[in-house]
């Protein structure tokens, strides 16, 4: 069999997307890992899974998120300035796009090998290949999934077909500085179908000893939901969503009236965080430990405040806003915190610091990011059924969701919620409502009507569902959403927006980032901007 130097992959991963930079070739030799048996196939598809992921980047570039000024109080440093004016990144940081990158692909690497190595034991005449070969095709899936929704512009059935796409990698290359053509959008999306297709009838649990931080059963058929609704294959996405709700979707989803339980001292913010990520937890299906400063951002640290999510925006767009139900009364409530800054967050992405040396202090910090679970599978299951035109059945989905996570009663219908949003003005930058502008890239709709309306209300229980995960971003690109970059003043009534510095609008190129320098440096084609 084959010697695979289990460190090169991720050399290799990066190279072989273009850039030569010699230290990459500086592989320890006494770091080969032999891959020739199925066990040693299973220990290999742990790198099939990033430790580096866009969340904070994502939350950082969508309305979540304002800039409240700099002071001595309220620091940034250039990456994240950068990020959030969506200009070319060219700081590096474990939250950049340099890291991404590197990162996925290394991950795409390694379920290339898998897959080469499983075809060399007996394919799938060997029964023991057959879950092993179900991982490595969704995992494969996921990383170009993933990497597209970071450097592509959305999939939409107008643009696709000639929007940069990204090299769909099957193969085990040796060489390095390969080139590749980039393809289109949609072709990128073809190949990933594929291999969904492929790897769905083969997923599969009993391999895996910690199957929350691998793609077991449930999570593989989350992430076919996820991509089938953004791909506009709405039928395919329900009866995905389906397999992991099963036949009652309350049994399998979060837990709110325990955390809403949880104490809120001193260590209430780590408390909550982790028991939200708990691998125990039926709704969370797909775990991923990563460094990230993510739990700076949504816990009580002043640690890079200067852009956040304030108390304007929750009590006007989100988490304190009226809705058709009027005000959320989670289970689990908002988070205020106020003097040197101004946050308003749930308790939900740990800050956890890994020593590296114990006595100096230092370390990596490190999160967990819930990357898919059950609730937000049921919402994605009824936006599949909104854009269906089914309107009573994404309404008992949406209502499931609220009267789960919040303590309200009421129940919503396609006629209250129409009437609900067309009394509400459209969202102004300086005056902020919960309804913006949407200009879908799947389909047409009209100001006013029961489908727009239904969307909006949609987006709106998503927006709560994903907030602190980057979520919102993936529906700012793909429902159109205007994203303006405000400045916060402190007046007599808090802080108010007083200045807009840019925007992004529907098919803005930014919404795609830019490939990272060194890539393109080595050949690769960079974004259009």
């Amino acid at each position: 069999m084959k010697r695979f130097n289990v460190y090169a992959i991720a050399a290799a991963a990066l190279v072989l997307c273009l850039t030569a930079c010699d230290k990459f070739l500086d592989v320890n030799p006494d770091k080969r890992a032999e891959v020739d048996t199925a066990s040693e196939v299973s220990a290999l598809l742990g790198h099939a899974y990033p430790d580096h992921v866009m969340s904070l980047m994502a939350e950082l570039m969508s309305d979540n998120t304002d800039d409240f000024g700099k002071t001595s109080f309220n620091k940034s440093t250039r990456f994240y300035d950068q990020v959030y004016h969506f200009e070319e990144i060219t700081e590096s940081d474990n939250e950049s796009p340099e890291s991404n990158w590197g990162d996925y692909w290394s991950a795409i690497a390694a379920t290339n090998v898998a897959i080469q190595t499983l075809d060399e034991l007996g394919g799938l005449d060997v029964a023991a290949n057959r879950e092993l070969y179900g991982e490595a095709y969704i995992a494969r899936a996921f990383n170009h999934f993933a990497l597209a929704s970071i450097f592509c512009m959305a999939y939409d059935p107008v643009n696709s077909a000639t929007d940069p796409g990204l090299p769909y990698l099957t193969a085990v290359e040796d060489g390095f500085n390969v080139q590749h053509d980039r393809g289109t959008v949609a072709e990128l999306y073809a190949a990933i179908e594929k291999d969904i297709e492929r790897g769905l009838p083969l997923i599969g649990d009993s391999h895996y000893q910690v199957p929350k931080y691998h793609f077991n059963t449930d999570a593989a058929y989350a992430f076919a939901c996820k991509f089938y609704l953004y791909y506009g294959k709405y039928d395919k996405a329900i009866d995905c969503a389906n397999h992991v709700l099963g036949e009652t979707p309350s049994t399998v989803l979060k837990d709110w009236q325990y955390l809403g339980s949880l104490p809120t001292g001193s260590g209430g913010p780590l408390i909550h965080a982790t028991s939200y990520c708990e691998s125990s937890s039926p709704s969370n299906l797909l775990l991923q430990a990563c460094y990230s400063s993510m739990g700076y951002f949504w816990a009580n640290y002043s640690t890079y405040n200067r852009y956040s999510h304030g108390s304007y925006a929750s009590a006007t767009e989100d988490m304190e806003a009226a809705y058709p139900w009027g005000t959320s009364s989670y289970y689990d409530g908002v988070k205020t915190y106020s003097g040197s800054m101004d946050k308003i967050i749930f308790w939900r992405v740990p800050r956890i610091f890994q020593y590296t040396d114990p006595v100096a202090k230092t370390g990596y910090v490190r999160t967990i990011n819930l990357t898919f679970s059950t609730d937000e599978t049921l919402i994605h299951r009824a936006e599949a059924y909104i854009l269906s035109g089914k309107f009573d059945e994404a309404c008992a989905d949406l209502n499931l969701w609220l009267h789960n996570m919040t303590k309200n009663t009421y129940v919503l219908t396609p006629a209250n919620i129409k009437s609900f949003y067309n009394g509400v003005n459209y969202y102004e930058w300086n005056k902020s409502t919960v309804k913006k502008h949407l200009k879908p890239i799947m389909t047409e709709v009209e100001e006013g009507s029961d489908l727009e309306c239904m969307l909006q209300c949609l987006l709106n229980c998503k927006r709560l569902e994903t907030m602190g995960f980057g979520g919102r971003w993936q529906d700012i690109r793909r429902y159109g959403i205007t994203v303006y970059r405000r400045e916060m003043g402190l007046t007599s009534a808090g802080y108010v927006p007083v200045r807009v510095t840019d925007s992004i609008t529907p098919r803005d190129p930014r919404l795609a980032l830019q490939i990272p320098y060194k890539v393109i440096q080595g050949g690769f084609t960079p974004n259009p901007r």
